[in-house]
């Protein structure tokens, strides 16, 4: 028996990914009772109630999708047609972009113009919460709206994700935890596993569970982007069915010419490798200080140095330069100051967490002190 009133398969994907399966059962269970002499009337208006809340939602991401204007300046803007041709003809691509392509925020509203982002959501993922509630800001004002609608973020203890977000920025571990409540990741129609080069457990733990979801959900796309370290792994990883590799597009960065100046210091011993340490990184932004204008990018080891650096730099510098922490554990309103505009010379104080997919603005000069944190 197929009576007329229930909805067609038609109906069923015109409805979000994510209300699909669940409609299905529901239609299958009522045919059932319908097939059996059973009443089904009442199911069959809630069934409907749902399909028609499911394609509003989906209607309503749709109109929020404004004309979409790409940056000329950015690399990845000038390629934007090829790009596209490889995401519409596969579900995974490998986008190998050096910094400052602008693949990190150029790639969601590209996606967003292929028609992703209305049956399911742009997933786009970042190795650290800074930079998603930071890429979720600019995406969003380039597209014209505020934080938490059309452009949202979801990490550790902030979700600003409303029914109608299509493009969600969050954490890889994010995404890895929504696996254990939704197998399938059905509130996705397309995921970006974005600075894969990192190759943190949970980057890895991700990749090798879409390598089994993409089976499951042949309508799902998957874009990789990595720097130009290795991309062929990334695309041997993803080979389909006939063993053919995922297409690698590499996308080259703005670039500048760069002046490297060294400047060594030999502390006598452990003790004064720190005042040694703080002492050149001063002798430093006052060496730049006088080279000209633009501000200092300093990378210390954590948040002890940075700390300590910033007591010496107030100490030896005049009021009118500002200093900037920089690290994992701020809240966001003060990791959110170093992409504000401003008119004093800045320097920014920052763990590894600087080199994330936002460029800092502003940054003309960089400081490394040569250290880094290791476990043992």
């Amino acid at each position: 028996m197929n009576t007329p009133d229930f909805p067609t398969d038609a109906d069923l994907d015109a409805c979000l990914i994510r209300d699909r399966a669940q409609l299905r059962r529901r239609r299958a269970g009522l045919r059932r009772r319908a097939r059996s002499g059973q009443p089904f009337d009442r199911g069959l208006a809630e069934l409907w109630k749902a399909l028609h809340e499911s394609r509003a939602l989906r209607e309503r991401r749709e109109a929020l999708v404004p004309a979409i204007q790409y940056p000329p300046e950015l690399p990845v803007s000038e390629r934007r047609a090829e790009v596209a041709e490889l995401i519409a003809r596969h579900q995974v691509v490998v986008l190998c972009g050096e910094t400052g392509s602008g693949k990190s925020t150029q790639l969601p509203k590209l996606c967003l113009e292929l028609g992703r982002g209305r049956a399911g959501r742009i997933g786009h993922t970042q190795p650290r919460r800074i930079a998603a509630r930071a890429l979720a800001s600019r995406i969003a004002q380039e597209l014209g709206g505020e934080t938490g609608a059309l452009v949202g973020y979801k990490v550790r203890f902030h979700d600003r994700v409303r029914p109608e977000t299509a493009i969600k920025l969050m954490t890889d571990g994010m995404l890895l935890a929504e696996v254990q409540g939704d197998p399938d990741l059905t509130e996705y129609d397309t995921l970006i596993i974005d600075e894969a080069h990192e190759r943190s457990l949970n980057i890895d733990f991700l990749l090798g569970y879409l390598k089994g979801l993409l089976a499951r959900r042949p309508e799902l796309k998957l874009i990789v982007t990595s720097a130009t370290i290795d991309p062929e792994r990334f695309a041997r990883h993803f080979a389909d069915a006939e063993g053919r590799p995922a297409p690698i597009i590499e996308i080259s960065g703005r670039t500048y010419p760069v002046e490297i100046r060294y400047h060594p210091t030999e502390p006598e011993s452990l003790a004064e490798c720190d005042e040694g340490m703080q002492q050149a990184i001063s002798d430093a932004v006052a060496e730049l200080a006088r080279q000209g204008p633009g501000d200092v990018l300093v990378f210390l080891s954590g948040e002890r140095e940075i700390r300590d650096t910033a007591e010496t730099l107030r100490r030896h510098h005049p009021p009118g330069t500002e200093i900037l922490p920089l690290y994992a554990r701020q809240g966001p309103r003060e990791q959110a100051r170093v992409f504000q505009a401003h008119s004093t010379r800045r320097v920014v104080l920052a763990t590894n967490v600087a080199e994330t997919s936002l460029t800092v603005p502003g940054i003309r000069y960089v400081v490394d002190a040569g250290f880094a944190r290791i476990s043992r």
